[in-house]
């Protein structure tokens, strides 16, 4: 029942996500915010939600393995696996902007969450400076698409009502299926001898990160495989940035020793992600095969190091 119910968790999350954005968006394009702006806060911040629940929802239980976890976990198969399989379907071309701006923001944030994993606690303060880094880049996103005049999208509109209905049973569905999935995972890693830092650095990172390998794998057969590393980079920024700047702030996070570790692997991952793209300007299939092997093997290591 445990296993239903996590997968009921996961859909509430992801649906609850697209209904949220949906709502959100429909209702800046009322007030006529500019679609630039709604791509880059509400939507970048709405595909995060299903991390930031689960994230939430265990800091508030006393779960805070499975938080840090999460975000660790995530960001990991998102660089490696996200962008990895995209590459293997099609070489994944690195924009200017990526390569120049968010990756270095990426590694930066990857450092900057280790550092404040160093005392084996994430605080209330180092949680707020995480918020206030969000805002930053945020603030950076949006004057550089303007500049650019990137505003050529359309908002999907709805009618009002149904947008706050949207808006409403998305957060819902969201908060819900957040308590669903940490409670479940919780219960499983208790059934199998399991960490909660595993389950957390696994189940939950895969299940939370779905997403954003749907989206990319989709664009990359449509030809548009340059979205892959894009939603891979700025997913990862958000999760570091608004999800554990929220979750500490709310409460402060213990760390596990362990979790240095992964944290000191997501910074290596994220320097090979910016090599690779640096290279001819884009990732290659061999580059790729690599990415997703690398995934495979810390897989390995992980499952290896809690049963060891």
């Amino acid at each position: 029942m445990m296993y239903l119910l996590l997968i009921v968790g996961f859909v509430l999350l992801i649906k609850g996500a697209d209904f949220f954005v949906d709502g959100a968006s429909s209702v800046a394009g009322i007030l006529k915010v500019p679609s630039v702006i709604v791509g880059l806060t509400i939507v970048s911040i709405g595909t995060s939600c299903p991390e930031a629940a689960v994230s939430i929802s265990a800091g508030l239980s006393g779960n805070a393995d499975i938080s840090l976890g999460n975000v660790i976990g995530s960001n990991i198969f998102n660089l490696l696996m996200v962008i990895g399989i995209c590459a293997i379907i099609k070489p994944v071309p690195s924009p200017k902007e990526i390569l120049g701006r968010d990756m270095f923001w990426n590694i930066a944030c990857s450092i900057l969450m280790f550092v404040a994993m160093i005392g084996l606690k994430v605080a209330r303060y180092e949680g707020i400076i995480l918020l206030a880094g969000i805002v930053a880049y945020i603030i950076v996103l949006v004057r550089s698409a303007l500049k650019s005049g990137q505003d050529d999208e359309e908002l999907k509109i709805i009618p009002i009502w149904l947008s706050i209905i949207y808006i409403i049973g998305g957060a819902a569905a969201i908060m819900f299926g957040g308590d669903m999935v940490v409670d479940n995972a919780s219960k499983i890693a208790e059934n199998f001898g399991m960490s909660k830092t595993l389950v957390g650095l696994t189940i939950v990172a895969i299940g939370t990160s779905l997403p954003e390998l749907v989206t990319s794998i989709v664009a990359a057969k449509k030809g548009n495989s340059g979205i892959a590393i894009g939603n891979a980079v700025g997913s990862s920024i958000f999760n570091i940035l608004f999800i554990l700047g929220i979750a500490s702030t709310l409460s402060p996070i213990a760390v596990d020793k362990d979790l240095l570790i992964d944290a000191a692997i997501l910074i290596a991952v994220s320097v090979m992600t910016f090599c690779f793209a640096k290279t001819g300007k884009s990732t290659s299939r061999i580059e790729g095969i690599i990415m997703v092997s690398c995934y495979c093997a810390y897989t390995a290591y992980i499952i290896a190091r809690c049963y060891a």
